[in-house]
């Protein structure tokens, strides 16, 4: 991959699409991760006058606040902190007063409810600015559905959408990023020592390469399919239910 090319064309179709929608600069969140930080540099390049990065921390560990502020102040991103633990505390009780699951179910369900919290602050800060939010996932991400419905695919562009995990870290390193979060390992966040790839059951390597037309594990294979399978409807507009003219 060139990742001078390739950054150029994402630097130049993000300030197209934004010019499009009237909008004025773009907002996006950083976990500290290699996603969201290879995103915000390109945000910044695209528009560095108006582009606001967020940290959300949500029972959060440290190092995530730390690394997040290692890439803003590297980049001269600007950068600001809405802490959002009390929100969630609030809305788990309550959620959890009339339904509650115990479990790996019940621990999931509950973590949900930080990505579509997330959303909800991205959102109220595009909207006071008139800014677009940026989504960070990646293709590997959004093909096999690793993402939170009305979460982090809650967004108006996703800027990384076509890169493979691969890529993102080819463009991390082509950026600069800093090595701290290059080598960390890939983390939603969601539950301390949570790692993508354990949530998964599957390698990067492996979801790389089958999406890459590359042969793989054919458990893994059988995984991935299954995987893309079922998380369909998160890469579709909910469907509406067409009413015959004869029934009007």
């Amino acid at each position: 991959m060139n990742c001078e090319t390739v950054v150029q064309y994402l630097t130049d179709w993000l300030r197209q699409r934004v010019t499009e929608a009237g909008a004025s600069g773009v907002v996006l969140g950083v976990s500290g991760g290699i996603d969201s930080a290879v995103a915000a540099v390109i945000a910044k390049k695209a528009f560095p006058d108006n582009c606001m990065a967020l940290y959300l921390p949500c029972e959060s560990h440290i190092t995530d606040m730390m690394h997040s502020r290692l890439l803003v102040e590297k980049f001269n991103i600007p950068f600001q902190v809405v802490e959002l633990d009390n929100a969630f505390h609030i809305l788990a009780a309550q959620f959890q007063s009339y339904l509650k699951l115990d479990g790996k179910k019940g621990k999931l369900l509950l973590a949900n409810i930080k990505p579509r919290l997330r959303m909800i602050a991205l959102y109220y800060s595009a909207q006071a600015r008139n800014n677009l939010v940026i989504g960070t996932s990646n293709r590997s991400e959004i093909n096999t559905g690793y993402s939170t419905k009305h979460g982090d695919i809650g967004v108006d562009l996703q800027l990384l959408g076509d890169l493979l995990k691969k890529e993102v870290y080819e463009l991390a390193h082509y950026l600069q990023v800093p090595e701290i979060i290059i080598d960390k390992p890939p983390s939603g966040g969601l539950w301390p020592g949570q790692t993508d790839e354990d949530e998964m059951g599957i390698t990067y390597q492996d979801l790389d390469g089958y999406l890459s037309d590359n042969e793989i594990d054919p458990a893994a294979s059988i995984k991935i399919e299954n995987m893309i399978k079922r998380s369909e409807h998160k890469r579709k507009i909910p469907p509406i239910a067409l009413i015959p003219d004869q029934l009007k």
